[in-house]
């Protein structure tokens, strides 16, 4: 597992909370069966996102996780061929219920860094638990994907 794109979303998801943004909790799908238990905690991305002609990316997919206190995140990046040079695309607020839910991030990379055709995409599930004054992160889950981008 790559350490720079997880040091990355726990950035993204300190700023989110510092700055007091307040994104909408991500579409509830319908709840599994049974709760989920903490080894059953993860994350999907779909195998096709879209990007616009002015470059604004839109990655989805879905997610389960428990067990949590503070405020969860679902963060994505991508990069695209040899590049070593990830770019966050947005961050969803996560409802931890043991339910499976839907996400969608859409977030813009440097203009003409990204183009439609093969990405790597990472989705992380973060929460940032408070440890005396601290928000510090804790995984739920992480999934690596190759995606293709599509223009919409």
């Amino acid at each position: 597992m790559r350490v720079r794109p997880l040091l990355g979303a726990a950035t993204g998801a300190v700023l989110l909370l510092l700055t007091g943004a307040t994104a909408a909790p991500a579409t509830a799908a319908p709840a599994t069966a049974a709760p989920a238990t903490a080894a059953s905690e993860d994350v999907t991305v779909e195998a096709v996102g879209r990007i616009a002609a002015d470059g604004t990316i839109t990655l989805s997919g879905t997610y389960t996780c428990v067990d949590a206190t503070g405020p969860v995140y679902i963060g994505s990046s991508v990069r695209q061929g040899a590049s070593t040079t990830s770019y966050g695309i947005g961050g969803t607020r996560a409802v931890c219920d043991g339910a499976r839910h839907r996400w969608q991030n859409t977030g813009r990379a440097t203009p003409g860094a990204i183009v439609p055709g093969p990405v790597h995409v990472q989705a992380t599930v973060l929460e940032l638990r408070l440890v005396g004054i601290l928000p510090l992160p804790r995984l739920h889950a992480v999934k690596d994907q190759d995606v293709t981008l599509t223009r919409s």
